[in-house]
C-alpha cells in the first residue's frame, strides 16, 4: 500500500477525525451526515442516511445530497492519491453526470472502485506535467442492494510547478 495513501487514510478514517475534517473543509458534508464506511486504495464506500436535514418534499433524500455522497466516494480516493505528493497535485471536478433509478430512502451507500485507475492517472499527471482527466463511476445502493443512482464524476489532475 502507498505510504502517503495510508497516512491520509489513517487521518480521516476514524469517525471523529472525519467529522472534524468535514466540518473544517467540507461543511455541507458534515451537516448532511455523510460517513466513510470503507476506504482502501482501490475502493471507497460513503454512506448517507435519510434525515430531516437532507430530505426533499417527496419523503426521500434530496438529489444534491446523493450527488455529494457520490462525489465524495470518488474524491476520497483522489485525495488519498494526491496526499503529500511532490510535486503537489491539483485536482478539480470538471463534469458530473447522474442517473436516478429509485427513490432514495433509509441508508444509501455509494461505492467507487476506481482507485487503481485514479492512481495511474495521478502518476501520468506527474510524469507528463500535463492535466489529465479521469471519469470515475460511483453507484448508489439501498439497504436491499438495489441501484438507487449512478454518477460519473470527471476529475482533472495536474502537477503544480515546483
Amino acid at each position: 500500500m502507498d505510504n502517503n495513501f495510508e497516512q491520509f487514510r489513517n487521518r480521516i478514517i476514524k469517525p471523529s477525525a472525519f467529522k472534524l475534517f468535514a466540518l473544517k473543509s467540507l461543511p455541507a458534508v458534515f451537516f448532511a451526515g455523510l460517513k466513510i464506511e470503507l476506504l482502501e486504495e482501490t475502493k471507497a464506500i460513503i454512506s448517507v442516511r435519510q434525515k430531516w436535514f437532507n430530505k426533499n418534499p417527496f419523503r426521500s433524500i434530496y438529489f444534491a445530497i446523493l450527488s455529494m455522497a457520490a462525489e465524495l466516494s470518488t474524491g476520497v480516493l483522489c485525495m488519498g492519491n494526491t496526499y503529500k505528493r511532490r510535486p503537489a497535485i491539483s485536482m478539480l471536478v470538471t463534469e458530473q453526470r447522474g442517473l436516478f433509478h429509485k427513490k432514495a430512502t433509509g441508508k444509501i451507500i455509494f461505492v467507487c472502485e476506481d482507485g487503481n485507475k485514479i492512481t495511474a492517472v495521478v502518476e501520468q499527471a506527474v510524469s507528463t506535467g500535463n492535466a489529465v482527466n479521469i471519469v470515475c463511476y460511483s453507484k448508489g445502493l439501498n439497504s436491499n442492494s438495489e441501484m438507487v443512482a449512478e454518477f460519473w464524476i470527471t476529475w482533472s489532475f495536474k502537477a503544480r510547478n515546483k
